[in-house]
This record gives C-alpha cells, structure tokens and sequence, in this order.
C-alpha cells in the first residue's frame, strides 16, 4: 500500500487519480482549496484524508504535510496537479495575471514539494509526479505565459531527478496533451480580457480554436488517470512521461525543428568557442 499527496484533488485529473488510488487499496491525502468537494465525491473513507490547502501558502503546506504524516506516517508518492492555464498574448497578458498562475503553477510546486521531500529524503524512498503539459516541451501563441510555467516544471524537475536520484527518490514530469478535462472552462482557464486587434490572426485565431475544441479533447482522462496509478510501481520511471498522441506529435515535430535550426546554423553555433578549444 502506497500513500499518495495529491494536490488540486477535487477534480480533473487529481479526482480521477483519487478515485484509482483508492480502489487499489492505497492511501490518500487529497488536498484542495474546498476539501468539502473532495469529501462529497468520495465519502468518508478511512484511507482518505481531505485536507484543505491553498499551494501559493507555505505555512498551510507545513500543516497539510504534517496532517499526512501523523495519519498515514509516510508519503510515497506527491503528486503535483493543482494548476491553472492562462489564455492570451503574451502582452496582452497583466503583470497581476502573470503573477497569479506563477504563484500557483510555479511557486506552489515548490512549496509542496519542499514540504514533502524531508520526509522522502528521510525514507530515502518517494516518487514526485510535476503535472506538465505539452506546453512544457513547446509554446504556442496564445498560451505564451502558462507556457511558461510549465517550461519552469520542467527545468524544476529535470534538476530534481538529478538531484534526488542517488537518494532513491524518482521525479517524473508528466506531459498532457490536450484530455477532455474542465481546463478550458473558466474554472481552469482565465482568459485576458485585454485584446490586442494585431494578434488576431496567432493569439486570437487560438482563442476561438479552444472555445470549439473544448471537451472535444482527443485524450481519455480516465486512461490517463490509470497510466499514472499505475506508474507510480513503474521501475526505473524516465525523466518525463509524454501523454497523449498530441504530445507525441508535437515533440517529434520539435525534435525535427530543433534538428534543422543544428544543421543550417551549426557553423555558427560552434564559432563561438575559443580558438582552438
């Protein structure tokens, strides 16, 4: 039996990972801004425990951590999901807005995860799962400033799988495509109000785009929400864990790019070492 921390329980895809957790026999601790939602989906269960927790607070942290201790004794598994997308230009975008989704997608993480790795550390055992996105290996007009942070979760957790790997702790950044999830519905996304008539054809075109595609997203939550109960028993997990033939797509896509850009430019890429080195 494995004890979970999950964060943003309450739906999406920390509700569906609740739920396969639970019927597998593991515990969890299901942290939301309204543990009420989470109690009212899954009921009193003595291997749940719904904990209120505002990521962006270092000091409910502590406490949502210290809860999951004292019930459960250990935290096996810390899995970052809670998040929020931000929809616009990239200068169409406030400095309030670009603050509020790095407090939560950026900050947050890491004061969960720096709440939780002394107890992993201590152990010497833990997996951390950083919910990314294919917007983590790649930006894209019109998601310019979430793109961001979650290029942030990557670099986060690319250093952390290095730094935690001799301690036999495994950190796994997860990269969604796009699932049918409430995360282009207004509980999930905010939107700039702020429209820029130069950006209609790039940010613009995609604000229209993501009204039609809404819960016609090509991924299967649920699958998704099985691949990573599953996963947490994977041995030696990688780095990252692309989901979604969307994500596949679109890395293969980079690569290629990102290939071409080496070969047409790489005389001048390597001009700029001292001579002779």
């Amino acid at each position: 039996m494995k004890t979970w921390f999950i964060t943003g329980a309450s739906r999406g895809f920390g509700a569906l990972v609740v739920d396969r957790a639970l019927a597998r026999g593991d515990a969890v601790v299901a942290t939301a801004r309204s543990p009420r939602a989470v109690v009212d989906r899954f009921g009193e269960q003595p291997n749940l425990l719904a904990l209120a927790l505002d990521v962006t607070d270092e000091n409910q942290v502590g406490a949502a951590v210290e809860a999951a201790i004292t019930r459960f004794g250990r935290i096996d598994v810390l899995l970052n999901n809670a998040g929020f997308g931000l929809m616009g230009a990239v200068e169409e975008a406030s400095a309030a807005e670009v603050e509020a989704v790095y407090r939560t997608n950026v900050f947050g993480l890491l004061n969960v995860t720096r709440g939780v790795l002394p107890h992993m550390r201590a152990a010497r055992s833990g997996r951390v799962l950083n919910i990314s996105s294919i917007g983590g290996y790649r930006g894209a007009a019109g998601f310019g400033v979430y793109s961001s942070t979650k290029f942030a979760v990557e670099g986060i957790s690319e250093a952390l799988h290095a730094e935690l790997a001799p301690l036999g702790i495994h950190v796994t950044v997860v990269e969604p495509g796009y699932f049918r999830t409430d995360f282009l519905d207004a509980s999930s996304l905010s939107v700039s109000p702020v429209i820029i008539d130069d950006y209609v054809a790039t940010a613009g075109r995609v604000r229209s785009v993501a009204t039609g595609l809404n819960h016609a997203q090509p991924g299967d939550p649920a699958k998704l929400a099985q691949v990573l109960v599953d996963f947490a028993d994977a041995a030696n997990p990688p780095v990252r864990l692309p989901l979604g033939s969307d994500t596949v797509a679109a890395i293969e896509a980079k690569h290629l790019g990102d290939a071409a850009i080496l070969a047409q430019w790489r005389t001048v890429s390597i001009s700029t070492d001292f001579d002779g080195s």
